[in-house]
């Protein structure tokens, strides 16, 4: 409890597509990042952080429900999400709170909870059972266009194209311009969103504790930012892309690879933008990186602007931040944009949480594995919550409280899903079945295994010594003891974590003996 004797405040924070090595106060060359190493110095960083799963929806899955994948279900975007599942909304109302969205969650809804007819089944943007929406801000933006509109912002074009620049003039050839869009630095999405939560924040009771998840779009693309964070950084600075010599070589280096990378299309990162993302030059890619670390500082400013407002309503030393990404973004490693597969570029993620009753754990950084299933347990443990058993994540509050956790995990899991349900197009490709369309990947400081159903051949990468995931080890035979030694690693992860909903109880003459997760709604 706070000093005002009663629960404290919540403020989760996501930034879509924000790499985790994109902090400066991780030891970025290039990337500065001020607000977020303010909220570092009073907070914990954990420097190993990484998502569960990608893209949007089955990411958020993970970081919802505390569940990986394997159980949760979410495979991709429009998998709904199994309504006995409990989530971190509906933790959070059970305590008393209002969970309160600026935003969106991407959560597809149970089905069998809807009429036919429901217009929510044709969407993968739905939102998390629990939460209440203050302030939605779908894919098709519509409420910011609209306040756009408001501030006499010509708005036609609509999303994505209100994204492009200014001199695009309706081109679509593939030059990669820094010139800005229609809107300034103070009307931008993440500026709108910010602004919704600073005017309910001052609607809020000061006795009584809040609970607000904002859910910022930024850094995701389209890649374009306002002046002056458009040229705030050089495109010839910032870390060598980790790839091979060509595109071509990385295709060749694995089927899944070689598919992917046939798939992205430039339009999606630059709206009107003809042709494949792997044929844009070192130097485009470059132009890129530079938006996309400029679009981090943008964000970073919104953050700035959050932090004062708590402050300014009295709040910031009543409550608990925790700021953190559904997934990360290639940005030109491996000749890719986007995210999904198995690469670290797509996995690893920020995370900082501030906990303003441990003062004497600010500025901590944690160099252990911690994974997006970790947030629910540790929240729920921080409001005085035993987090139930059946969870997949563990509880950072260790760490928090400045201590040393025993038998901590050693490596971080992620899982990618490829399957199209609806279309059929990975199933055709690689002639196989939909349920057989993943992978599942056990990364350690040293090695790196991915292991493929349908039949696609493995991959093992030794991290010390091919730091960008270049030499497959998989079928050299002096690393086939490792091979297997992670394969059973990973088969062991799998049959530790299957859902354990109703397997930690069993009935007996007693009753019930053990734990049993309760549903979230009930299905008859």
């Amino acid at each position: 409890m706070t000093g005002k004797g009663r629960r404290p405040n919540v403020l989760l924070i996501t930034c879509d597509q924000w790499r985790g090595d994109c902090l400066s106060v991780a030891g970025h060359p290039v990337v500065k990042t001020p607000n977020a190493d303010a909220l570092a110095a009073e907070g914990v960083l954990f420097k190993r952080h990484y998502g569960g799963a990608a893209p949007c929806s089955p990411a958020r899955a993970c970081l919802y429900t505390g569940l990986y994948q394997m159980n949760n279900r979410v495979c991709r975007n429009g998998t709904p999400l199994d309504a006995r599942h409990g989530n971190i909304a509906l933790h959070a109302r059970s305590l008393g709170y209002d969970p309160t969205l600026f935003g969106y969650t991407d959560v597809s809804l149970d089905p069998r909870l809807l009429a036919p007819g429901d217009p929510r089944l044709q969407s993968y943007e739905g939102v998390l059972p629990g939460f209440t929406v203050r302030q939605l801000l779908p894919e098709h933006q519509k409420q910011w266009l609209s306040w756009l509109k408001q501030r006499g912002i010509d708005a036609s074009a609509g999303s994505p194209d209100i994204h492009r620049p200014v001199d695009d003039a309706g081109k679509a050839d593939a030059s990669v311009s820094n010139a800005p869009p229609v809107y300034s630095r103070d009307e931008t999405p993440a500026a709108f969103l910010t602004g919704e939560f600073s005017r309910w924040l001052g609607e809020q009771e000061r006795d009584a504790p809040w609970f607000a998840h904002l859910s910022f779009i930024s850094p995701h693309p389209p890649f374009i930012v306002p002046e002056p964070y458009n040229t705030l950084y050089d495109p010839a600075g910032g870390p060598a892309f980790r790839r091979a010599a060509s595109w071509q070589a990385e295709a060749e280096s694995h089927p899944y690879l070689a598919y992917d990378l046939s798939l992205q299309k430039r339009t999606k990162f630059r709206p009107g933008v003809a042709g494949k993302v792997h044929d844009w030059s070192d130097d485009d890619f470059r132009r890129i990186r530079a938006i996309y670390y400029g679009m981090i500082s943008e964000m970073d400013a919104q953050l700035g602007c959050i932090w004062q407002a708590v402050k300014a309503a009295g709040a910031w030393d009543d409550t608990i931040i925790v700021l953190t990404s559904d997934h990360a973004e290639m940005m030109g490693d491996h000749f890719m944009l986007g995210k999904g597969g198995y690469f670290d570029g797509s996995y690893h993620i920020p995370l900082i949480v501030r906990d303003p009753r441990q003062g004497n754990a600010g500025g901590a950084s944690i160099d252990r594995f911690t994974e997006a299933v970790d947030i629910v347990p540790t929240l729920l443990d921080l409001l005085g919550e035993e987090p139930a058993p059946h969870l997949d994540g563990h509880s950072l509050r260790p760490f928090i409280d400045g201590e040393k956790p025993e038998g901590w995990r050693d490596a971080a899991h992620w899982e990618f899903d490829f399957r199209s349900v609806a279309e059929g197009e990975a199933e055709r490709h690689f002639g196989i079945a939909s349920r057989q369309c993943n992978l599942a990947v056990v990364r350690t400081e040293k090695f790196k295994y991915v292991h493929f159903g349908g039949g696609l051949p493995p991959l093992l990468f030794d991290l010390e010594r091919d730091a960008g995931e270049l030499n497959n080890l998989a079928a050299d035979p002096a690393h086939l003891a490792v091979r297997l030694e992670f394969a059973e690693r990973l088969l062991a992860w799998r049959a530790e974590h299957l859902d354990q909903s109703l397997a930690l109880a069993e009935l007996t003459e007693h009753g019930v003996a053990g734990s049993v997760a309760g549903l979230s709604h009930p299905l008859m």
